[in-house]
């Protein structure tokens, strides 16, 4: 791959604001909880997750989110001494979301809602008399109406005027995920269009007022990768910053794809970042931004009761499912079916790692939803390789356990021939570990965890599921990175623990 991510692994729709030398940056989490993840960086190329903005049932309920469902692409601002983030959770009929934060660590407020707007991806700019303007995609009775904006009271969510149409784009399909800013003399209006696949792009227009009328960037697309040969594609939904400098750059979405034609992408639309200059007005993309060169290695091992503050769960918060126990944390069905919680899927290639204790049936699972993944499954001592595909759960291999489980899934490099249609993104196995050694029960194309397949805006996610009863967590371990090296890829029965 020639370009690195910011954030890897499932980190979509991106905004960014800075505040003297800190950037901040939230993102997308449709159906997962605590939602809107935010990150803190001092130079845009290494980032820290200080926490997530909706961390607590109050603010966000996932309850009716099935995949792809819930919390859509955010906005984060800074303005008048608060931080605010508006997003849309398209769950639960409550129409837009905002809140606000003194400290972006938290805690942030209680919501406002604004049901009247209905439509995704709202933004928030302040004009300059100080009225607080939401631009976002409108939805009509008659399907998408373009950019639309009020102006609304951003602490009680009331719309002040009647909502106006200020700019349909260049002609893409689903003009989207709009941000205002005034810079210098003008206001540009930066919005994503022509879908979140191949055809995704990123295009800017600039009026001498914020409601327009709006004029197009002559060299328009400002973003694509559409019909090129770029390792990185779906390139779009893009926000600007200003660095303390005076230079500027970009923060937009992508998708690493692999495998044989069409490809396949498997870790979801991943944060990207280019610099940016200006030219006669126009801003020009001119290099891409990238965390420092090293092996990309991570390892995260959890033990205890307290999980990662990465970690989230599938239509449910953390604190619903989730108890301490000595010794690990156990992870408790609901009356409502099957319980996951776990961890994005970050490199291109992984191996992760859990021992547990499960009474009921439950175990380890990689997926990108509950109907594409790779189980191992747990009952009545013994454990079962389970695919989903569709509608279709097929056991793969099993075997008899005694006592604890120690179970491992792998996502390695695919080993089809290059040119062939065998080829997928990677190959994903699953197995047991008994006595240090590793034993595979099954093994699928990664393309079958991949969203070609399954559909939807989210990526893999490594974690536990309890499908009844309850399983308690002794260990859990991610090792990732993108040369499939530091796995163990290249072998055909790889240790990447034993070292």
């Amino acid at each position: 791959m020639t370009q690195r991510p910011v954030l890897p692994g499932f980190h979509p729709d991106p905004s960014t604001c800075r505040v003297g030398e800190t950037y901040l940056l939230a993102t997308s989490s449709f159906e997962y909880a605590p939602g809107v993840p935010l990150f803190s960086s001092t130079d845009l190329r290494s980032w820290e997750q200080i926490g997530n903005v909706l961390d607590r049932p109050s603010q966000l309920d996932v309850s009716k989110a099935g995949p792809s469902g819930g919390i859509f692409a955010p906005t984060l601002r800074h303005h008048d001494g608060r931080f605010w983030m508006i997003t849309t959770n398209w769950s639960d009929d409550g129409g837009q979301l905002l809140v606000h934060a003194e400290d972006p660590a938290g805690p942030w407020s209680e919501p406002v809602r604004i049901p009247s707007a209905i439509g995704i991806d709202p933004d928030l700019a302040w004009d300059d008399e100080g009225t607080c303007l939401m631009t976002y995609a409108g939805f009509g009775p008659h399907g998408g109406e373009g950019i639309v904006q009020s102006a609304i009271d951003p602490l009680t969510g009331e719309v002040l005027t009647e909502r106006r149409q200020i700019w349909n784009g260049t002609g893409g399909k689903f003009p989207e995920g709009p941000h205002l800013y005034r810079i210098g003399e003008w206001w540009y209006l930066l919005i994503a269009e022509g879908g979140t696949e191949r055809g995704h792009a990123v295009t800017i227009a600039r009026s001498r007022t914020p409601h327009g009328p709006f004029e197009g960037d002559p060299a328009n697309p400002l973003l694509t990768s559409r019909g090129t040969d770029s390792p990185v594609q779906n390139t779009g939904h893009a926000d600007l910053v200003q660095r303390p400098d005076g230079s500027w750059a970009i923060v937009y979405h992508g998708v690493r794809a692999r495998g044989s034609s069409p490809e396949w992408h498997v870790l979801g639309r991943e944060t990207f970042a280019d610099e940016v200059t200006w030219t006669d007005g126009w801003p020009v993309l001119t290099g891409h931004v990238e965390p420092a060169a090293g092996t990309g290695a991570v390892v995260e091992t959890v033990e205890g009761s307290d999980l990662p503050v990465s970690w989230v769960g599938a239509s449910c918060h953390l604190g619903e499912v989730v108890t301490g126990e000595d010794g690990g944390w156990r992870l408790t069905a609901s009356g409502d079916g099957p319980v996951f919680v776990g961890r994005r899927q970050e490199h291109l290639f992984a191996v992760v790692r859990a021992r547990l204790a499960v009474t009921g049936t439950g175990g380890l699972s990689l997926r990108i939803d509950p109907r594409h993944a790779l189980d191992l499954e747990v009952s009545d001592g013994t454990v079962r390789a389970v695919w989903a595909v569709g509608d279709v759960r097929h056991e793969l291999g099993r075997a008899e356990l005694t006592g604890e489980a120690e179970l491992e899934l792998r996502a390695l490099p695919s080993q089809g021939h290059e040119f062939s249609t065998a080829r997928g993104p990677d190959r994903v196995v699953a197995g047991v570990v008994v006595d240090g050694g590793f034993t595979a029960l099954g093994e699928v194309d990664g393309r079958y965890l991949s969203t070609e397949v399954a559909g939807g805006m989210t990526g893999r996610m490594a974690g536990v599921v309890s499908s009844s009863g309850s399983v308690l967590v002794r260990s859990f371990s991610y090792l990732g990175a993108d040369d499939p090296a530091v796995v163990g890829g290249g072998a055909a029965d790889p240790q990447p623990w034993a070292s």
